[in-house]
């Protein structure tokens, strides 16, 4: 089974972006042929800043070995280090409708959002479909806002077998963990950067303390039970505490008695516990910075080889060539 995923250099990862995506990603490492990458072509669309962008990069390499990613178990690398992703993704725009990129979710979210409208954010799925086409993905885990993009990436292959063969291209599946498919942010919304109301993986004590603390509630007083719907401290604690643990807060909130100051508190040190061992990873791997260099440079390798494969496939399809 071949397994796809990549992640966007936009920023610092965030807890969000832990349990919706990464956790299942380095589950999915040992269950079989695992393809993680770098999205750097795809965070153009909101990055115009080259010395930004490489370190966005640097760091979502350092944090992802650092919260378990194995290059023994799997292929990881930089997205633009691989650039049949973008000749692929030509040749798919050729067949891709446009009816189809029109009805995504995410370019209407992301433009609402204040990010410009442009050819590369509206054909963001078309390279996305190139990015899982081109290893011969079987599966693909994602958040359940990117669920409809491997949704396109189907119809797409599909497109294209009609047109150039059938057998030309597999059709995907998703993957959704629907327990941790939305994160919840300080403010209730969707854990986002977009948003401004993330918690970062590597928050420093402070900060972390700060935003935590800061999480909003509604006005419920000390000694009344607090409502348990829609509760973003217990989302969050659920996913860091052990079963017992989220539990006994549950019915702390319902028996009344405790401010939501002590259920922070609680969430603060749960946060802190579970991500503790990714710290000192992520500590070990910046004291040796060829390290990534190297894991970066032998992934991409590994991924050429196999994306040439599948590109030539392609090429010979189509027509290119001689």
């Amino acid at each position: 089974m071949r397994i796809l995923s990549g992640l966007q250099p936009s920023g610092r990862l965030h807890i969000g972006n832990y349990f919706g995506m990464m956790e299942a990603a380095l589950k999915l490492q040992h269950e079989g042929d695992a393809y993680y990458f770098i999205a750097d072509y795809h965070s153009l669309t909101s990055i115009h800043d080259g010395k930004l962008l490489r370190d966005h990069v640097r760091n979502l390499a350092i944090d992802f070995l650092a919260c378990g990613l194995d290059p023994e178990k799997c292929v990881f690398f930089r997205q633009s280090d691989v650039p049949e992703h973008t000749e692929l993704s030509w040749i798919l725009s050729t067949v891709a409708p446009m009816g189809l990129l029109e009805r995504c979710h995410s370019y209407k979210d992301k433009v609402a959002n204040g990010i410009s409208a442009s050819h590369g954010l509206f054909a963001y799925p078309v390279l996305m479909a190139a990015d899982i086409l081109i290893y011969d993905s079987d599966l693909v885990p994602v958040g359940r806002d990117q669920k409809q993009h491997v949704e396109v990436t189907r119809d797409i292959a599909i497109k294209m077998n009609e047109a150039f063969g059938e057998g030309l291209f597999k059709l995907p599946a998703s993957r959704i963990r629907d327990e941790t498919a939305v994160v919840p942010g300080l403010d209730g919304q969707k854990m986002s950067k977009s948003y401004d109301n993330t918690i970062q993986l590597f928050e420093e004590p402070a900060a972390l303390k700060k935003k935590i603390m800061g999480i909003k509630t509604d006005s419920t007083p000390v000694e009344s039970p607090k409502p348990t719907e829609d509760s973003s401290i217990l989302a969050l604690y659920k996913l860091v505490a052990s079963a017992a643990d989220y539990d006994t807060m549950i019915a702390d909130f319902q028996r009344g008695g405790m401010g939501y100051g002590d259920f922070k508190k609680r969430l603060l040190g749960a946060v802190t516990e579970h991500f503790a061992p990714f710290r000192e990873r992520r500590a070990e791997i910046v004291a040796d910075p060829k390290y990534v260099d190297r894991v970066l440079a032998e992934g991409a390798e590994k991924a050429r080889a196999v994306a040439r494969k599948t590109l030539t496939r392609v090429r010979d399809a189509v027509g290119l060539g001689g």
